[in-house]
């Protein structure tokens, strides 16, 4: 666990306990909906306080619309229904303009139906799979195109990859940017023998067999690369049973999607140095800006040793795009804010912009990070910014499909017959 220092008197700040300054009439309502209990809360904890730092340095540059902004939190506890009855929650019964959570797609896919029923807006900071565009949605995350492809793209050309294990926990991310991958390998001429997809539940922990089918994949003297979708502790026995069984990054590379600053922290990185990890954004970056973001975040949390990490980032720009966007509209109305939002650019903390585009999607750049003993990574790629698309170019189904929202009111408009498929985008 985790032990969050300084939260609390930001919470209670946030929550409207700090005086008359922050009575109901004066104040804008966001949620902020992730999980505080349960499995995923090492990891969202850290998306609860990254808002409640960006609200308390709004408010001390003056709020939004002359108004203090008043974060209510709520905790949906790891438990993926509960995060539809906590949004509802937050729309009707705490009447919040926004709201910034989730993580896991299941989760997303759950508020989803309840966003779009009310007409809510959610900014959702985490990669995921694609295949969706909703108009209820800012995705602040990396789609397929803005790390998977890249990173395998980035091993194919620099590292000489030939054979590929696409190893994914059983869910809708893997599953969904493995078909992604395998059918983009086939169409870069990779035969279908040399790719091998295998899938593990949540919490595996016996990687025996399927690192000896890995290293096996090998025997004919190609070049073999991991693509890792794996989520949580499974991470820790994987790299672990790599190590044991004498395969080092150099032998059979990891590209990780799933493994950041955070999930580092604390953990002994010896069989981790030298494997890899595609985000958009490492807390190596050299930039003021992110030396500026590092300092206010130690800060905040008056802990030094807190590390920041990709979905902070989406978070922090999110929250800046809602802001431009409230302040562009004159108003926190939903579809005013929407009409607004698309087009606002935002600085990122990796020296460039962040821009909104008409499928609700963002620009961002793609970095490759080698890990460290330090936990940290080396960033060894780094992109210009890169348009995030909300359906992929290599299924065929999806290649068809476009979204726009500003121009054509739809998230999945098929382009062969201009049309719009369905408005709804819990698919």
């Amino acid at each position: 666990m985790l032990k969050i220092t300084g939260a609390l008197g930001a919470t209670l700040l946030a929550a409207g306990i700090a005086g008359p300054a922050w009575a109901q009439e004066d104040t804008i309502k966001i949620g902020v909906l992730h999980s505080l209990s349960g499995t995923m809360a090492i990891s969202e904890t850290t998306l609860k306080d990254t808002v409640l730092m960006m609200v308390e340095q709004q408010n001390a540059k003056g709020g939004v619309l002359g108004k203090k902004i008043e974060a209510v939190v709520v905790d949906p506890a790891s438990d993926w229904p509960l995060f539809a009855e906590k949004a509802r929650e937050l729309i009707s019964v705490n009447g919040v303009d926004a709201i910034f959570g989730c993580w896991t797609s299941v989760s997303r896919k759950s508020v989803l139906p309840v966003i779009e029923e009310l007409n809510a807006l959610l900014f959702y900071p985490v990669q995921y799979e694609g295949e969706e565009s909703s108009k209820n949605v800012i995705y602040t995350g990396a789609a397929p195109n803005q790390q998977a492809i890249p990173a395998v793209d980035y091993m194919m050309d620099e590292l000489g990859v030939e054979k590929w294990a696409l190893l994914g926990t059983d869910y809708v991310y893997p599953r969904t940017t493995n078909n992604i991958l395998d059918a983009y390998l086939k169409g870069k001429g990779v035969a279908a023998d040399d790719i091998f997809v295998n899938y593990t539940p949540f919490g595996h922990s016996d990687w025996s067999k399927i690192v000896a089918d890995v290293a096996a994949l090998g025997a004919d003297g190609k070049k073999v690369g991991v693509v890792s979708t794996i989520n949580g502790d499974a991470n820790i026995g994987f790299y672990k049973e790599l190590a044991a069984a004498g395969v080092s990054a150099d032998d059979i590379p990891v590209m990780a999607f799933s493994v950041g600053e955070e999930e580092l922290a604390g953990l002994d990185t010896t069989n981790l140095v030298g494997h890899l990890a595609a985000w958009n954004y490492f807390e190596s970056a050299d930039t003021p800006a992110n030396k500026a973001f590092i300092d206010e975040w130690h800060r905040f949390t008056k802990n030094d040793k807190r590390v920041t990490n990709d979905p902070m980032e989406a978070t922090m720009i999110g929250f800046n795009a809602w802001v431009a966007a409230v302040e562009k509209a004159g108003s926190t109305d939903t579809d005013k804010v929407l009409d607004a939002i698309v087009g606002v650019e935002v600085p990122n903390l990796t020296g460039g912009t962040a821009k909104v585009l008409p499928n609700h999607h963002i620009a961002k750049p793609v970095l490759i990070g080698e890990v460290r003993a330090d936990g940290q990574f080396d960033i060894v790629s780094q992109t210009a910014e890169v348009a995030g698309d909300a359906w992929t170019d290599f299924l065929p189904e999806s290649a068809k499909l476009d979204s726009d929202w500003p121009g054509r009111k739809c998230g999945m408009w098929n382009t062969e017959t201009q049309s719009c498929v369905q408005v709804k985008s819990n698919y």
